[in-house]
C-alpha cells in the first residue's frame, strides 16, 4: 500500500474510532458531584424528571432500590419492599431508581420507560406494581406485543392519555432519566439487582429477603 493510501486508511480508522468513542460516551452522565443518597429533584441531567418517591418525601430516612423490572430477584423483593414502604410511609421515603440490565433482560429498559411514562401522568407507583405483578407475561414479549402489554397495563392503572404515554416512552426526557439513574447506580456501585440501600448503607440480601429482619433494621434507623 502506497503512502497516500496509508494516509487515507489511517484517517478512516481514526474517524471510525472517534465515532465509537462518541457513541460510547453520548449517554454517559456526570453525577460525580451528586449525592445519590438523597431524594433528588428534577434536573436537566435527569430529563427534568425527579426521583420517584413513595411515602414521606421530607423524611431523613431514605430507602433506595436500584431495580430492574424484568429481574426475577427484584420481583421477589417487590412484595417485601411494598410491605415495608407502606407500613412506614409516614416516616420513610422509598425511592426506586432504574437499573435495567439489558444484556440479560432485553425488555427491562422498555419497562422502565413504561413506568416513567405512566409517572408523567401521575401513575408511577401503580404502573410499578403492575409491571412486577405481570412480569412473567411481558418478559419474553417482543415488539408490538410488548408495547400492547404496557399500553394495556397503563390503561388499567388509570393513565388517561394512552397516545401520550406511548410517545413519552420513547422520549429523550425519559431516556435521560434512565441514563441518570444508571449513572447513579454505578457510583454505589450496583453489581446486581436489586441493590437496596437504607440511609446510604447496603441492605444485605439475607435481610431484605426476610420481612421481620428488614423491619427491625428500619425500626433501628428510625430511632
Amino acid at each position: 500500500m502506497d503512502t497516500k493510501k496509508w494516509i487515507i486508511f489511517a484517517a478512516v480508522v481514526v474517524g471510525v474510532l472517534g465515532s465509537l468513542v462518541f457513541l460510547s460516551r453520548k449517554d454517559q452522565v456526570d453525577v460525580s458531584s451528586i449525592d445519590g443518597n438523597k431524594v433528588l429533584a428534577a434536573s436537566v441531567a435527569s430529563g427534568n424528571i425527579a426521583d420517584q418517591v413513595f411515602g414521606n418525601k421530607e423524611s431523613k430516612n431514605i430507602l433506595i432500590e436500584y431495580g430492574d423490572f424484568q429481574c426475577p430477584g427484584c420481583a421477589a423483593a417487590y412484595p417485601i419492599l411494598k410491605e415495608i414502604s407502606e407500613e412506614y410511609k409516614d416516616r420513610l421515603a422509598f425511592v426506586f431508581r432504574n437499573n435495567p440490565l439489558t444484556a440479560i433482560h432485553p425488555n427491562a429498559r422498555a419497562a422502565s420507560a413504561a413506568a416513567e411514562a405512566a409517572g408523567l401522568q401521575g401513575q408511577y407507583w401503580t404502573m410499578h406494581d403492575e409491571l412486577y405483578a405481570n412480569q412473567r407475561e411481558w418478559s419474553d414479549a417482543s415488539g408490538e406485543n410488548r408495547a400492547n402489554y404496557f399500553a394495556s397495563y397503563a390503561k388499567k392503572v388509570g393513565v388517561k392519555d394512552i397516545e401520550k404515554f406511548k410517545q413519552d416512552m420513547g422520549s429523550k426526557a425519559i431516556n435521560d432519566k434512565i441514563n441518570f439513574d444508571l449513572a447513579l447506580g454505578k457510583k454505589v456501585p450496583v453489581t446486581g439487582t436489586p441493590t437496596i440501600l437504607l440511609n446510604g448503607k447496603k441492605v444485605e440480601s439475607d435481610v431484605w429477603q426476610d420481612a421481620e429482619k428488614f423491619k427491625a433494621l428500619v425500626e433501628e434507623s428510625l430511632k
